[in-house]
């Protein structure tokens, strides 16, 4: 089943259920979605809606950020459930030594000496990792990794 008729079943599902939180954070993704569906007027295949997904994800963790150092619990537990609710339509994670094995493959793919070939890598790791790493810490990864060699 594609991602977004999976979304729109669990739409479905919360509204019988009366889940009104978890409604309310599904309804807010289906939106996302359709507003790039007009704007592109295009079908967003699954890897555009992982996309989506993420994007409000990495909102919803800065949103937190920013809360928790205005010391406002509400809003970052509402936060919170809503990105729980997202990361549910991620791809399982990569671990740590997944992440660092990929990494490497990717370097020597691009034969990547040093700092100035980092987009190299990353323009590889991007389409491959998309939804089940953090690109921000893959990013932190790589320079790393180009920096010490």
């Amino acid at each position: 089943m594609p991602l977004k008729a999976q979304i729109t079943e669990d739409m479905k599902t919360a509204l019988k259920a009366r889940e009104t939180q978890r409604l309310s954070a599904i309804r807010l993704l289906l939106a996302a979605i359709k507003q790039r569906e007009v704007d592109d007027r295009v079908e967003l295949t699954d890897a555009d809606v992982l996309g989506i997904v993420e994007k409000l994800i990495k909102q919803r963790r800065e949103s937190i950020a920013q809360y928790q150092s205005a010391k406002r619990q509400d809003l970052v537990d509402a936060e919170t459930f809503e990105l729980g609710v997202l990361s549910a339509y991620l791809p399982e994670q990569l671990s740590d030594d997944e992440l660092a094995g990929e990494i490497a493959k990717a370097i020597a793919e691009t034969g990547a000496k040093g700092m100035p070939e980092m987009g190299k890598v990353m323009g590889l790791l991007k389409g491959r990792l998309a939804g089940r790493a953090d690109l921000a810490k893959v990013s932190a990864l790589v320079k790393s990794r180009l920096a010490a060699g």
